[in-house]
């Protein structure tokens, strides 16, 4: 198979030759700045081989590099062999970034060839930046010519949300967006991701996997609403998209083609009466459309300056909480239903069977919209992959010994859910029983954490490493991300992890914590639930915030290291799994809710 991938990478150094460019870049990600792109954009996948989420590839005539995180190592390294491709690690002390990299060869004037409709115009800066001599080529849809195959542009069926389930209409949203561009002096914004998008105008599609989004463009004025959506895929006057259509042009919203954009762009002053200052993300918007508007005859100002809209999407409102415990309630009792199941099945079934049999558990909530991501079935050495992807064929046996990770979510229209179990299957070795224990101490004292209002996550991550630091042990990636509301399973602007970000945690946004170790060729660790940023007090020194678990699922016991718990932890956790207990046994089958009872003793 490594050498078909060997194959294209010839193949591009030839189109590099026949262009005369010295250095190619390719992302992972698509025009949206997509953390999960639909195939069409999978063009590091189909280059070089890897299947990682996060991956960017550089190409010269005598080097092929993958910069990947902590997550993919052990996965790239597997993947890429044959391939031509070498690893080049991120998120490690030694790490080299690509612009400084690029910066290490010395290349005088190099001409440097990306796909500006998957480059960002802060990566491009950050490029420009580093090698000052470079020319920087943008070709969208670099490798057409060589992906004769490639998968089409995606159209799903699109829904959109009342209030009733979004707790706040478009036209509020809208409302709230053209305020702020009020404030700004701003006539327009340009919005190119796709969870912005869906929040704004309240639609939900399937057009990338597990991420509720519509591929779209949004343009914003202070009178009108232009949405770039592929209308001529929708064909059926009678479908639910046909009505969805109508929905929102009732309410004003322009549907325009989404091969429209760019000439939209190019022609903002002159098809556009009154915008005469536009503003972009540069964090977010490809350079294809940077260039479409400076390609036009009457250039309006443009404004680079971050959206707001991330920041109001965070924060959920009553109703999005609401809904987010109730999808919590179902996720839960299809958890202790798996987990149930599982205690039975030890011996007798495959990471990919226990899969199956989540995913059919979930399918049977009303309200189901599919997985919030690929479910992560992983037993034994397969769990040392933070990111590994369950095989159908050949998938490890469950035996009677050891840890089985599982780590999933589901989709509702009523909220998305991430948990991840750590389960002993059987007897486990010392160490196995520390890094368990040492896992969860770190989850439990983040849960318990208390702190003043203005806190980032990246001041409070150490609650959850320092057990393991203390033992000389880590984890490389975050320890938690946000979460939207049926939409992506990652959001920001928050998370909880060691890098600088200065968003603080408000009340009303929900994270994740989801600390872990992982031993390759033994075993890894995650426990994962999500929480609502709450607050919990005031006084005369500020007011102070702590989180609210909405995850109801219980901590297996059977595996612990008491003596590695205070007593305040052994607390937090029984107070919990008697929490599950109380809120689920009365709607689980007599069975599970008997035997939910029994593992939810406290210790």
């Amino acid at each position: 198979m490594a050498i078909i991938f060997s194959e294209r990478l010839e193949a591009l150094r030839g189109l590099m030759r026949e262009n005369g460019w010295d250095i190619v870049i390719l992302t992972g990600s698509d025009p949206h700045a997509s953390e999960y792109p639909a195939p069409r954009w999978k063009q590091v996948e189909w280059l070089s081989g890897f299947t990682g989420e996060a991956g960017d590839v550089v190409v010269t005539q005598d080097h092929a590099g993958l910069w990947t995180d902590t997550r993919y190592f052990i996965q790239a390294n597997r993947q890429l062999a044959g391939t031509g491709f070498v690893l080049h690690k991120l998120r490690v002390p030694e790490q080299v970034p690509i612009p400084e990299w690029l910066a290490s060869l010395g290349l005088d004037e190099p001409i440097i060839a990306v796909d500006g409709l998957c480059q960002t115009m802060d990566a491009v800066e950050r490029l420009q930046e580093a090698v000052p001599s470079a020319q920087i080529v943008s070709v969208p849809d670099l490798l057409s010519s060589l992906w004769t195959d490639r998968p089409a542009i995606p159209s799903s069926p699109i829904i959109t949300l009342g209030e009733d389930l979004a707790g706040e209409s478009r036209e509020t949203r809208i409302n709230r967006l053209r305020k702020w561009l009020v404030l700004r002096g701003a006539d327009a914004i340009l919005i190119s991701e796709l969870d912005q998008i869906a929040w704004l105008l309240n639609v939900r599609g399937a057009d990338i996997e597990y991420n509720p989004v519509v591929i779209s463009y949004l343009l914003v004025t202070l009178d009108d609403v232009f949405w770039f959506v592929r209308k001529d895929a929708y064909e059926d006057p009678d479908s639910e998209t046909a009505a969805s259509f109508q929905e929102l042009q009732a309410d004003g919203v322009s549907i325009q083609d989404y091969d429209d954009i760019l000439f939209t762009l190019a022609s903002l002053r002159v098809e556009m009466d009154g915008i005469d200052k536009i503003c972009i993300d540069p964090s977010s918007l490809n350079i294809a459309l940077r260039d479409a508007i400076d390609d036009g005859d009457l250039l309006p100002e443009v404004l680079e300056v971050g959206s707001p809209v991330p920041l109001w999407k965070a924060v959920k409102n009553p109703v999005e909480v609401a809904g987010m415990r109730e999808a919590h309630v179902e996720d839960s009792l299809v958890m202790e239903q798996f987990l149930f199941w599982l205690s039975r099945h030890v011996g007798s079934v495959n990471e990919w069977e226990a899969a199956r049999e989540q995913g059919r558990l979930r399918a049977a909530v009303p309200g189901y919209r599919g997985d919030s991501f690929e479910t992560i079935s992983a037993y034994g050495p397969s769990a040392a992959l933070p990111h590994y992807s369950t095989p159908a064929t050949g998938s490890a046996l469950l035996e009677p010994h050891g840890l089985y990770l599982v780590d999933s979510g589901g989709q509702y229209l009523f909220g998305t859910t991430d948990i991840t179990r750590t389960v002993p299957l059987g007897p486990c070795t010392p160490l196995e029983r520390e890094d368990y224990t040492l896992v969860l101490k770190g989850h439990i004292d983040l849960s318990m954490a208390v702190f003043p209002r203005g806190t980032a996550g990246c001041q409070i991550d150490a609650l959850a490493r320092e057990p393991l630091w203390r033992a000389k042990r880590n984890f490389g990636h975050g320890t938690g991300h946000g979460v939207g509301f049926f939409l992506c399973d990652h959001e920001g602007p928050q998370d909880i992890r060691q890098n600088f970000n200065a968003t603080p945690l408000e009340p009303g946004m929900i994270v994740s914590i989801e600390p872990g170790i992982y031993r390759e060729g033994m075993h890894g660790v995650r426990h994962e639930n999500l929480v609502l940023v709450r607050p919990v007090g005031d006084n005369e020194f500020g007011s102070f915030l702590g989180f609210e678990t909405l995850t109801l699922c219980h901590f297996d016991t059977s595996c612990l290291e008491l003596s590695l718990l205070t007593a305040d932890e052994r607390a937090w956790l029984n107070a919990y799994n008697a929490h599950v207990c109380d809120v689920l046994s009365p709607r689980l089958p007599a069975d599970v809710a008997a035997w939910l009872f029994e593992q939810t003793r406290p210790v």
